[in-house]
């Protein structure tokens, strides 16, 4: 008698266990853990993923399991492990954990079919099945006699696959193609037979007999010059046929890709690769910290330690911040390894990703690229996971389960020993202060690879130019730098901190500003479409023309967004051409890399957006950068925003000179004497370092204080600052004399979507029980969360304080 342990897909607290199943006779042989199940949950029938076995249950009325979605498992043992510890660290629930894990595609509704991938003789009850087609829906195979072992044999021999019919119609993509239905002389006698007028029928047939043994219908359509009418006209005739073909999505065509072979390393990358090695030869795992300044070389590094994984038949995993997942750094390692390469990014379709990740599970590829949650890729031989930029807030998951893929890549890096390499030029303090007591290891790259100095920053006091009558938001010497670049043919690279046009309406009268009526969030103008709206719950109105307040008709806007700066580079500048890359310009798919192709082949003078053109890219032409508004971020209401401000200035300065033409880089401020704008325009990280760590120390925040921050969000306000109180309370009991508790307090956005927000931050250096309180205190609030609508948030490691 076998049972199932089932983990349910219902996301509620009252449901995060397993449940038992029987395992009916038809599946015992071929259910594994890590399959998803359907199964019976009161009157619904639900999905689940099977995490164990055992003989007996304690209870004594078992369901049966319904059906098996998967005849390969979707996640690996080590994946559902490394899915209980995420549950655990974040404090979610274990279903929410192990879909983080999968494309979204496994999470719809679907139809299964068998597709025969082979043209080998088949098992005769196999053959007997298929009756000569490629695929068959799957409730033929199991109204069959044939045994799910069998077709799992099958299906790990690579003779037949199994898909997902996603009713969106999303998993899959088919080609027809076209092939001769006789054989090649009765083709020719075929030829002679046709009438006259039939010529393209003649020209179709005469490239078969000459050429080709099948082809897809849109490739033989263009080189014969013809329509699918010709094509349909022999199919009916008997002499041609069509079948459709699945195709895996690959978004990035492999051929494209020149190849590279490995580059000299200077002394600082050997001794920096050196140690990295020795944990690869010995199968240990350890934690390197990369700091090297941009350009000095990183991606060279991480090229060639993959290439020495590859080389012991293990796999890759390098993760790079969504923003810099261009086409330039998908180039670089598609260049050096390849079809090896699986990419995947948010940028992809449901269907690329999908594919993408079949291709890792069925061993296709050897290294995976791709953004946060590509840290779970399903590798059973993992040998290196590396995190560029690692710094980047974006490995932080902001919704449930809230994960950190650095945290994940350690975990996962010490059960497969194996090293988990971080690189930065501008590493996290939480990061370089590990590294400085040995934790990790540290290895610093001082200089460019080409040996060219970093450019020279200089930092414009806007509140002068102010006083020197100059209303523009560009300073005179970016003005001046800006034309003698156009002069020279040079390219510029232009950095505004924000979005959208202007960043608040006000009435010039009262003072009115406009907000949204469902957050506490005043409202951004967006000039194409003349609409207000909030960036938080998606509400918009159009702009009014009087004051709802007072009914003036002084109405302004205030505030910089990337629209308005193009405006008045238009009006400054006419003879620029400029391109603009903002929220609004890449939201279509491929917009981001066709916009940054234009800038490469010098389509463009200027490319002027936000924070996404900071990082990783390197054109040679580029020798002017300027940043618009450095202070932006120092105001927000977040302990990290200095440690932001430096890293963000690093990475954008360090996109000018990067090659034979020196670079240089104008910073504009209100703010010319804060130490983060100071020590970035000398590239002095060490300094900057030293000086927040004694901020962070004075302040008892991160690295020296542990954070977390729990939310409560209800409808009524008093509700919401009750139940937070009560949590305050219940938390003060439970924790130890030197831990803090402050709270509770309004969120920084009071209220989004109608919800009143309160917050409850928890200070601590040594609370081994915390999650055990805080899961307690959850159980306490669990009729409330069900009955009241009682929303309670906990994030361990927050980043977004707002």
């Amino acid at each position: 008698m076998k049972i199932a342990k089932v983990i349910v897909d219902v996301p509620a607290s009252s449901t995060n266990q397993t449940f038992d199943y029987f395992v009916p006779e038809k599946f015992m042989d071929m259910l594994t853990v890590g399959m998803r199940v359907i199964v019976p949950f009161g009157p619904r029938k639900i999905m689940g993923f099977v995490v164990d076995f055992t003989s007996e249950s304690s209870f004594n009325k078992l369901k049966d399991i319904i059906d098996v979605l998967d005849l390969t498992p979707v996640l690996t043992a080590e994946l559902l492990e490394l899915g209980k510890w995420v549950a655990n660290e974040t404090l979610s629930l274990s279903i929410t954990a192990l879909q983080a894990m999968l494309p979204q595609v496994l999470k719809s509704q679907y139809k299964k079919e068998l597709v025969r991938m082979t043209d080998e003789e088949l098992p005769e009850d196999i053959e007997h099945l298929f009756a000569g087609r490629d695929y068959i829906p799957f409730e033929e195979f199991e109204s069959s006699s044939i045994s799910y072992y069998q077709l799992q044999k099958l299906i790990e021999t690579g003779d037949i696959s199994i898909d997902y019919l996603v009713k969106s119609r999303i998993t899959k993509k088919q080609v027809t193609m076209v092939k001769p239905a006789k054989d090649i002389f009765l083709l020719e006698e075929a030829v002679e037979d046709l009438s006259k007028s039939a010529k393209k029928q003649k020209q179709l047939l005469l490239f078969f007999i000459e050429y080709v043994h099948e082809m897809e219908q849109q490739v033989l359509l263009k080189k014969v010059q013809t329509t699918t009418g010709t094509v349909k006209a022999l199919v009916e005739k008997g002499l041609l046929e069509t079948y459709q073909k699945e195709v895996l999505r690959n978004p990035y065509n492999d051929d494209d890709f020149a190849r590279t072979t490995p580059l000299e390393l200077t002394t600082e990358q050997r001794e920096a690769i050196q140690p990295i090695n020795e944990t690869i030869e010995a199968n240990k795992h350890d934690v390197f910290l990369i700091h090297g300044v941009t350009g000095s070389g990183k991606t060279e590094i991480y090229l060639q330690a993959i290439q020495n994984v590859l080389n012991k038949d293990k796999e890759a995993i390098v993760l790079v911040p969504e923003i810099s997942l261009t086409p330039q750094m998908v180039k670089r390692f598609k260049g050096r390894f390849g079809s090896n390469v699986a990419v995947m990014h948010s940028a992809l379709s449901a269907g690329e990703k999908y594919d993408e990740w079949r291709r890792i599970l069925r061993k296709e590829v050897k290294v995976v690229v791709g953004a946060r949650s590509a840290v779970f890729a399903p590798f059973e031989n993992l040998g290196i996971i590396i995190i560029d930029e690692e710094h980047e807030t974006t490995y932080k998951q902001e919704d449930q389960p809230r994960y950190h893929a650095r945290d994940v890549a350690i975990h996962r890096g010490e059960s497969n020993h194996c090293p988990v390499i971080l690189g930065s030029a501008t590493p996290a303090l939480e990061s370089y202060a590990r590294a400085s007591k040995g934790v990790y290891k540290l290895s610093t790259l001082s200089e460019r690879t080409n040996k060219k100095a970093m450019p020279e920053v200089e930092i414009i006091d806007m509140r002068n130019e102010l006083h020197a009558g100059n209303r523009t938001m560009f300073s005179r010497a970016l003005k001046d730098k800006i034309d003698k670049c156009l002069e020279k043919g040079e390219q510029i690279v232009l950095m505004l901190n924000r979005r959208g046009y202007s960043t608040f309406v006000m009435c010039r009268d009262c003072g009115h500003v406009k907000e949204c009526p469902h957050c506490d969030i005043a409202l951004t103008f967006h000039k194409n479409s003349n609409q207000l709206k909030c960036h938080y719950c998606s509400y918009e109105e159009s702009v009014p023309e009087v004051c709802p307040e007072c009914e003036s008709d002084l109405i302004r806007y205030f505030g910089t967004g990337t629209q308005k700066v193009e405006e008045s580079l238009t009006k400054l500048i006419p003879e620029a051409r400029v391109i603009r890359m903002d929220v609004d310009t890449t939201r279509r798919k491929g917009s981001h890399e066709k916009l940054l192709s234009q800038f490469a082949e010098g389509k463009a003078d200027i490319l002027l957006g936000t924070q996404m053109i900071a990082k990783g890219l390197d054109f040679e032409n580029v020798t002017l950068v300027g940043v618009l508004t450095a202070d932006s971020m120092l105001h927000l209401p977040d302990f990290r925003s200095s440690e932001k401000t430096f890293q963000l200035l690093t990475q954008v300065s360090g996109r000018a000179g990067r090659h034979e033409l020196p670079g240089e880089v104008v910073v504009q401020t209100y703010t010319p004497d804060h130490y983060s704008i100071e020590l970035a325009s000398h590239y002095n990280f060490n300094e900057f370092y030293k000086h927040e760590m004694s901020m962070r120390k004075a302040f008892q925040y991160p690295p020296y204080f542990y954070l977390a921050l729990i939310t409560v969000s209800h409808e009524n306000n008093v509700k919401a600052i009750q139940s937070t109180q009560q949590i305050a309370q219940l938390l003060l009991k439970a924790v130890g004399g030197n831990t803090v508790v402050l709270g509770p307090t309004p969120s920084a956005i009071p209220r989004i979507k109608d919800r009143y927000r309160y917050q409850c931050m928890i200070k601590y250096r040594d609370e081994p029980h915390l999650r055990k309180y805080i899961n307690k205190i959850k159980s306490v609030f669990a009729d409330e969360v069900r009955k009241n609508d009682l929303l309670i948030t906990v994030d361990m490691q927050p980043y977004h304080m707002m």
